[in-house]
């Protein structure tokens, strides 16, 4: 279930109060006449069924509420109440299936906007990483990919390619470049310092390192769980299941790439600047291309599982559901 907490203009109250009541997959729904100040206007909050959301969106959108009232969505983890299971019932599929495309363009732009803090983390990273491949740990490797903040950003570039967001696209795709350009250019002038200090030496990347080897050496797995990767997280960020973002952040070599990159270029050993390119090149894109197929097919299987259930009369009120955010 999402909690909508509405400002409405007084001259729309009537309307948008009637169609919510008038939805099955509303419920719970409460108005407080004139209790808004800024925008003026009545509070009006309803609990909705993750597969209506996307089609009240798109009513409440038409009459004007992005503009002139204000639309706040929350996410409801436990509704036990009969009325809140009516709904869940009255409307088709699961939640899990349900995309809500206002809410994940409002993430993606999120994620794209940037920040000193999505720039120390993403250095903090790579420079862990390159600690990892100094040091052949595998843990420190894992580490490194879990405080990487780049796949809300990679998942924001593939939201934008799919919803043919030009700006969203350019923002994402940039942040992307200038923040691994960022973290690369940093944690080489460490590794600099480091050298002159004597902590290491180019034989420190040039061992053997059977742990963290595969970094600089990707191969046709690189590609394939990249593309598994990608599609697991932007599955779990459309369907409300954040937990399993984690999995994906210690399954890509995005970060570790980087770090190895960095450290490549500043202790000059040329035979892996290449492969360590090459992996964090393979990641970025494989991810990115499995989020947008992902996205693709969660909204043909949607609207093919709702014609059917249009064409076997039992989507009956909800028919003309559709996708709000994608224009």
């Amino acid at each position: 279930m999402m909690h909508l907490r509405l400002i409405v203009p007084p001259d729309r109250s009537e309307r948008v109060l009637d169609g919510l009541v008038a939805d099955p997959g509303v419920s719970c729904v409460t108005r407080v006449p004139g209790a808004a100040h800024r925008p003026a206007g009545d509070l009006i909050e309803c609990d909705v069924t993750r597969e209506a959301t996307s089609d009240v969106l798109v009513r409440l959108k038409a009459e004007g509420l992005y503009d002139d009232g204000s639309v706040a969505l929350t996410s409801v983890d436990s509704a036990p109440s009969r009325n809140a299971q009516a709904a869940e019932k009255a409307a088709p599929g699961a939640p899990d299936d349900a995309v809500i495309w206002d809410v994940v363009v409002d993430q993606a732009y999120n994620e794209a906007g940037g920040s000193w803090v999505y720039y120390v983390f993403l250095t903090l990273a790579t420079m862990i990483a390159s600690v990892a491949v100094v040091t052949d740990s595998s843990i420190l490797v894992v580490g490194a990919m879990v405080v990487g903040p780049e796949f809300g950003v990679v998942a924001a570039l593939a939201v934008g390619l799919f919803l043919r967001k030009g700006g969203l696209t350019k923002r994402s795709l940039m942040l992307l470049v200038k923040g691994f350009v960022l973290a690369i250019v940093l944690t080489a002038i460490a590794a600099l310092l480091a050298r002159a200090v004597g902590w290491v030496d180019a034989s420190d990347v040039t061992a053997a390192r059977p742990l963290t080897g595969f970094i600089w050496r990707p191969d046709r797995w690189s590609a394939v769980v990249a593309v598994l990767a990608g599609s697991a997280g932007v599955l779990s960020q459309t369907a409300g299941r954040g937990n399993a973002l984690v999995g994906v952040f210690i399954s890509v070599t995005t970060v570790p790439a980087a770090g190895d990159l960095a450290l490549s270029v500043a202790l000059w050993a040329p035979h892996q600047i290449g492969g360590s390119a090459a992996q964090l090149g393979i990641n970025l894109a494989g991810m990115t291309a499995a989020g947008v197929v992902t996205l693709l097919l969660q909204r043909v299987i949607w609207r093919s599982y709702l014609r059917v259930k249009q064409v076997r009369g039992v989507a009956g009120p909800l028919r003309g559901r559709s996708e709000s955010g994608q224009s």
